[in-house]
């Protein structure tokens, strides 16, 4: 079976890879619970709000469940604005995570040689004013 993708041609990387290691803040997309061996994670889709240079594009990237990352997916959660009612009782409504919005450090790691996003850090979506990249130092993303 054949199948035309328009533009795939003209595709060379994919967006996030064209995105600097900054700070965004982003609106949730999409997100997908998703079980590997022993480590169980939700794949998230932001789409990014600002910098307005950067609007439009969408990061991708995974949160893990497993033990010992519990600490920085409730730190996605809380800074996000999720249910605290909810929170409190370990559950996970995945369609009460879309449309909540952030702040995010991204970072590009490499492993066994394939370049990842990697979500460094959140802040509240009210924060974005005093964390945003053009208030930091005076400089701009580049």
């Amino acid at each position: 079976m054949r199948r035309q993708i328009a533009g795939l041609h003209a595709a060379d990387r994919c967006a996030a890879d064209q995105l600097p290691d900054a700070l965004f803040l982003v609106r949730v997309q999409r997100v997908q619970f998703r079980r590997q061996a022993q480590k169980p994670y939700y794949t998230v889709a932001l789409a990014i709000l600002e910098p307005s240079r950067f609007s439009g594009h969408i990061i991708s990237s995974r949160l893990y469940c497993n033990p010992k990352a519990l600490w920085k997916f409730n730190w996605f959660l809380s800074d996000f604005g999720y249910d605290l009612e909810l929170l409190g009782r370990d559950e996970v409504d995945e369609t009460q995570l879309i449309g909540l919005s952030g702040v995010v450090k991204i970072s590009h790691v490499v492993l066994n040689g394939t370049s990842l996003l990697r979500l460094d850090g959140f802040a509240p979506a009210g924060r974005w004013e005093e964390l945003s990249p053009a208030n930091i130092d005076g400089s701009q993303v580049a």
